[in-house]
């Protein structure tokens, strides 16, 4: 088989239509209904909806909103489509500790593999979530560039997904720890003027607060210091600054990244409906990659206090 590959992002892998075209990225959108009851597609742009009335109308009502996968069989149509060109492919959904989403992808490339047992199916599970998922696949389109086979990138991305960091704030935990893609938010609940939590990755993709950030500008500088203290290589690097609906805030702490690392490319992406609808409004996150992330996050926590008590 040719060292040509496809790159599958299920749809909380927050990939924008643009960074899909420019990586030639496929999506496999998800699902998501909204108070009226109506069903929609999750496909990563804001084509049917305002993404400012879209934050307001789920901060309004976030119990009205529900997101769900792709199912099996529509997992398989696209592995099908697929395998019938004789094209291997690699599928990337977010940590099956939050969803179901990798169990159904194996369940469907189980299926495929009836059908066409020499078919290359790969499904990674990113123990991660949000735009770092998109971040991984653009990762394997740089090693589909470089002409690495779809086992190579696979055995590369499972070898390293635990150095994806995520350093950033989330406004309201209560909002993210209620939909469960948080943990050791109790502490933080309620009204917190002028207090930022701190999150990060831990070994499941789950964020866990690590530390407490107080006004946005010191909290911001903050930020790049504890991205300074594991980082790797960031002149080689893509970052992302995500955000839900914090638009301004993530300019200034990606020109702020910008100015400190000189990347090859930082972007503020959008956090779109079906990963949005979890984490809710007042996410601003980078994400990048660095060191292994350790067990119980011992480094990262010793490494943020140590900032915050300067």
């Amino acid at each position: 088989m040719s060292n040509k590959f496809v790159i599958l992002a299920d749809t909380t892998c927050d990939i924008s239509k643009e960074f899909r075209k420019e990586f030639d990225i496929e999506l496999i959108p998800g699902h998501f209904t909204t108070p009226d009851g109506k069903e929609h597609l999750g496909d990563c742009s804001w084509d049917e909806f305002n993404r400012d009335e879209f934050y307001r109308a789920l901060k309004r009502d976030p119990a009205g909103f529900a997101s769900s996968p792709a199912s099996i069989e529509e997992f398989k149509e696209v592995f099908l489509k697929h395998a019938k060109e004789g094209e291997a492919m690699i599928s990337v959904c977010i940590s099956g500790a939050m969803s179901g989403t990798y169990s159904f992808m194996c369940s469907a490339r189980e299926a495929v593999l009836k059908e066409f047992p020499k078919a290359e199916i790969y499904v990674c599970d990113s123990r991660r979530f949000g735009p770092v998922c998109g971040l991984m696949c653009i990762y394997l389109a740089n090693l589909r560039k470089e002409g690495k086979s779809a086992k190579q990138a696979f055995e590369w991305l499972e070898e390293n997904k635990n150095c994806f960091h995520q350093a950033g704030w989330m406004d309201d935990l209560s909002f993210v720890a209620k939909k469960g893609r948080i943990t050791h938010a109790k502490a933080f609940f309620g009204s917190l003027i002028g207090i930022k939590p701190i999150g990060e990755f831990d070994y499941n993709g789950m964020t866990t607060v690590i530390g407490k950030g107080k006004g946005e500008d010191k909290t911001m500088q903050a930020l790049v210091e504890y991205i300074s203290s594991n980082i790797v290589e960031p002149e080689k690097q893509i970052i992302f600054v995500a955000t839900s609906n914090e638009h301004k805030q993530a300019e200034k702490y990606k020109n702020l990244i910008v100015e400190r690392f000189h990347p090859q490319a930082a972007y503020v992406c959008d956090v779109f409906s079906n990963c949005g609808i979890n984490i809710g409004p007042g996410l601003m996150a980078a994400y990048y990659f660095g060191k292994p992330i350790t067990e119980g996050l011992v480094d990262e926590s010793k490494a943020l206090k140590a900032i915050l008590d300067k």
